[in-house]
């Protein structure tokens, strides 16, 4: 009789541990990321106060990095209280692309926080990795600005590295309170805000203030503003103005990343200063370049001064070389280029005033002209372009192409058979030339795919080291324009 119970027992303990695995297995492979399409997608946001939707395509390299991690977040949120809902949409899907229209993806995934049933929609902005998206989600499904009851409170909130922005209030209730909560709820994804009853808890300012009045708190110059408009849209003007440095400054410091980026951003002319700022004389030069920054200040041009080690893929792109060091450019949002290398303190005042008055001449990025073009596709460079195109009297089949792309590599071959083909035909001319090493300044040519990506290589930071965010931008059709002549 004890032998039999003994062996029940032993029974009864293999089963709860084989239930106790397979309870562990089910949990461990169960999905909580939940997998969203154009036929249950507004159903399932419209019942939600807060959900985070990805929109992926199973080829991007980003989005199969991401993937691990945004699944175990979404893992550690559904604990959270209230849960916070992670979804993913496979915005390469056919049917779906609807949807990644409507939400204006242009890349590789992109994250979207959607509130109030999906009726406001905010970028996610947060890190790409499970514990930094936990943190930064368990902030953006909290309350828009935080109760600051103290110096320690204050302290937590407010360092010296970021734009915080802090309403100092007389009471919580009023039309200037509810202004100030709709635009901590407006602009959440890219500040963080807070409120009080008491100035004196906040570390800059004056402190005997009793408000309302809305203090902004930055890394840079004055350190800190006040501003007393409760106009929503002039408090939102006020934080993005007043979130910009006069001169904002990008080297390999990663906490000036996020203003470098809102620097290329911005809709404003782009006046960039690059130099060796631990060289001799730099002082002089920075100090110019600043004084002409404030001179220009709300003019619809902003300032970058460059470190010359952390600016090589900037210079690449612009197609300058290191001797031109120090180089001011300045880009319009047209894209054309004015530049002027080897600048003195001096010069640059006057080269900015000339450029303002519509005086300075337009660049363009060039390769060398080929010494020898003698194979059946014939090499064009924006300083041929205009004599073997539009001047050459041929009719010309002109490949717009870049070296890194894997479409333009597999056309390269088919090229050259038809080259060959006409090769002894003088009125054709079968042609390339290479968009990264040259301007297309002619407004004739719709070399969309490949500027696009050109820009976004640049201006969201992965040619100058800042993509934090991983994106990978859209090539859903081939970044190979050809044009007919």
């Amino acid at each position: 009789m004890a032998r039999s119970v003994s062996v029940w027992f032993v029974l009864a303990a293999i089963v709860c541990s084989v239930t106790a695995i397979s309870a562990e297995e089910s949990s461990d492979s169960k999905e909580f990321v939940l997998t969203l399409d154009h036929s249950n997608f507004t159903d399932t946001v419209s019942k939600q106060k807060f959900i985070v939707v990805e929109f992926y395509a199973p080829w991007c390299g980003h989005c199969k990095n991401l993937a691990p991690e945004y699944e175990k977040a979404a893992t550690i949120l559904s604990k959270h209280d209230p849960p916070v809902i992670l979804a993913k949409v496979d915005a390469n899907e056919e049917a779906n692309k609807g949807l990644a229209n409507e939400y204006d993806v242009k890349g590789y995934p992109t994250l979207k926080i959607l509130r109030n049933g999906g009726k406001d929609v905010q970028e996610y902005k947060g890190p790409r990795e499970a514990d930094g998206i936990v943190e930064y989600l368990k902030k953006q499904s909290g309350p828009a600005s935080a109760e600051l009851k103290s110096a320690e409170d204050a302290t937590k909130l407010i360092d010296d590295k970021k734009i915080v922005v802090v309403g100092v209030f007389p009471k919580f209730s009023g039309e200037e309170f509810e202004s100030y909560i709709t635009l901590a709820e407006k602009l959440r994804s890219d500040y963080e805000f807070g409120h009080t009853l008491d100035a004196k808890h906040l570390p800059r300012g004056e402190s005997s203030v009793t408000g309302p009045v809305v203090r902004l708190f930055k890394p840079f110059d004055e350190l800190f503003v006040d501003f007393k408009d409760f106009n929503v849209e002039a408090l939102e003007k006020f934080v993005e103005e007043s979130s910009v440095p006069v001169v904002t400054l990008f080297n390999k410091d990663p906490s000036n990343h996020p203003f470098v980026i809102k620097f290329f951003n911005s809709p404003n002319a782009k006046a960039m200063l690059f130099a060796n700022l631990s060289g001799d004389g730099i002082d002089s030069l920075k100090s110019k370049f600043r004084e002409v920054a404030e001179q220009y200040k709300g003019q619809g041009i902003g300032f970058l001064l460059g470190d010359l080690e952390a600016s090589q893929a900037a210079f690449q792109y612009f197609g300058v070389q290191e001797s031109q060091v120090p180089v001011i450019i300045i880009q319009n949002n047209d894209g054309k280029k004015y530049l002027k290398p080897n600048l003195k303190a001096d010069d640059i005042a006057p080269f900015v005033k000339d450029y303002k008055e519509g005086n300075v001449p337009p660049y363009v990025k060039s390769e060398p002209v080929p010494e020898e073009n003698n194979e059946p596709v014939k090499v064009v460079v924006a300083d041929t372009l205009e004599d073997m195109v539009f001047k050459s009297g041929k009719n010309v089949l002109l490949e717009f192409y870049a070296p890194w792309c894997g479409h333009c590599k597999k056309l390269a071959p088919i090229l050259d058979e038809v080259a060959v083909h006409f090769e002894k035909d003088a009125s054709v001319l079968i042609a390339k030339l290479d968009a990264t090493a040259n301007d297309i300044v002619d407004e004739s040519f719709d070399v969309r795919a490949l500027k696009r990506e050109l820009d976004l290589q640049f201006y969201t930071g992965t040619a100058i080291g800042l993509d934090d965010a991983g994106s990978s931008s859209l090539t859903s059709f081939p970044f190979s324009s050809m044009n007919l002549f």
